[in-house]
Order: C-alpha cells, then structure tokens, then sequence
C-alpha cells in the first residue's frame, strides 16, 4: 500500500462529524506549496487560503486588493502541497456580494482552476441568494460572521463586533440562516466569547473561531502571525508559537557577516 492511499483525507463531512464527537478542529491559513506542506504535515484539520493573502504576502492595508485571479493563484500553489487537509479558499471583495450569478462564476473559477475542496465569503442575510446559488452547484460554503474584514471600510475599525445587542442578535440570526443554506462551517471572528459559545450551541455546524474564545468548535490563525513572522502584528487573541521574524533575520545577518568575511563558502563548500 502506497503512503498517499493510508492517508486520511479530510471533507467537510469529516468536520461536522469533529463537531458532533466534540473534537476541536483545527485551521491555519497557507499560501504558498512550502508553507502549506509544513502545515499540512503538522497534522491541521483545514487550511485556509486567507484573502489576508493582500496583507501578508503583498504588503497592503486591507484585504480589498486582492484579485480572484491572484486568489486562484494562491490556491493552486497551496493544493499542490497538502495530502490531508481540507483546503478552503476565500473569494475577494467584490466578487460575490453584487449578484448571485457573479458570485457562482467565481465560485466555479475557484474550484475549477484553483483547485479548491470549498469556498468561504463573508456575511449573512445580506448575501443570501449568494450562498444559496453556490450551494445548490454543490460547491462546499463557509460562511464568516462577526469582524467581517472585506468590510472595514463601512465599520471603520477592527474592533470587536457584536457586542450591542442588535447586533448580537443579528449574528445568531445569521448563523441559523447559514446551516439552513446548507453551510457546512461558519467562521467567528472577533466577538464576545459568550456569544461564540451561544452561537455554537444553536447551530449543527461548526463554528471555527478567531478571536472568539475557547467554546467555538475550532480555531483558525494566520500562519505568518501565529510562527512569528509579524512583528507589528499583536492582537490579544493571538498566541505565537514562535519568533521566525528574529530567527529569520538573526541568520540572514550572520549569512551577510560571513560572505563578507570570506568565511562562506570554505574548503568543504567548495568543489
């Protein structure tokens, strides 16, 4: 037997059933095929391909940017390295939110050509029809409730979201009107934990959290901030797991000292 056949792959299917059996799912975002088969092979449930893609790996302010083109891109180089994980890709701004027949053309482009298990966009009841029209092609959705970041421009902050009432009120309304669209996942991010932990239990789903305390059914992190690759980065629900911008520059320094040395390339080094 082949090690590809042995391995397990993961399906939304498989995600529902962590959230039934109460095992915590785990997510991380990939964008490129090295990054993603280290993630891969770290055992991740699923990875993300983040439209953080336009803040970490272009350099802009805001995830707006960001092209379906240069998504598609993105999702390719990270398909060719994962075996196991369930890979889900985000359609950008712009793509989805101004009818649904737009929204199902990128859709099918992100599945068709990026090679995507599934596809997650931003927003509830405002983009129903949306998901209802991806569903219904039998494209895997998941949704993305809370600090919705494509829309930062009409928040005008990152601050927590939900924390009034309505509000609140409107996200729970949101998460049922997903599972009843036929979502197989919802992202939290940035809400109130007790509400998290309230949108958790009224849903079949699961609920992957960021910034959303310890009782949704999993978490997502961006990979570049959760090894330390962002210094400037420092959200309270962010926990590093290493300090890579020190290391990385720490060893460039010293690659630098012993070129100029003469040191680099020795006897042994050379041919």
């Amino acid at each position: 037997m082949s090690v590809h056949s042995e391995i397990k792959k993961i399906t939304t299917e498989t995600l529902r059933k962590m959230k039934f059996d109460k095992e915590k799912i785990t997510m991380l975002t990939a964008y490129d095929f090295t990054t993603a088969k280290m993630v891969d092979a770290g055992g991740v449930d699923s990875i993300l391909i983040g439209d953080s893609a336009a803040n970490v790996m272009a350099g802009h302010e805001t995830t707006l940017p960001i092209t379906l083109d240069q998504m598609i891109y993105h999702t390719q180089c990270v398909v060719r390295g994962v075996e196991r994980a369930l890979v889900v890709a985000d359609l950008p701004f712009g793509t989805y939110q101004s009818n649904p027949e737009k929204a199902l053309d990128s859709a099918v482009r992100m599945m068709k050509e990026g090679g995507a298990h599934a596809i997650k966009i931003e927003g509830g009841k405002e983009i129903e029809e949306s998901i209802r029209k991806i569903v219904n092609a039998g494209i895997p959705v998941c949704g993305h409730l809370g600090l919705t970041p494509q829309s930062i421009y009409q928040f005008g902050t990152y601050k927590v979201r939900a924390k009034e009432d309505a509000e609140a009120e409107k996200l729970i309304a949101d998460c049922k009107l997903l599972e009843e669209l036929g979502c197989f996942a919802v992202v939290l991010e940035k809400i109130p934990a007790a509400l998290a932990k309230k949108a958790s239990e009224s849903i079949s789903i699961p609920t992957i959290g960021i910034g959303a305390g310890p009782d949704c059914d999993g978490q997502v992190l961006v990979y570049h901030d959760m090894v330390g690759m962002n210094q400037g980065f420092s959200p309270k629900f962010l926990r590093r797991y290493l300090d890579l911008y020190s290391e990385i520059t720490g060893a460039v320094s010293q690659y630098v000292k012993d070129v100029k040395s003469s040191d680099f390339p020795n006897d042994k080094e050379s041919y």
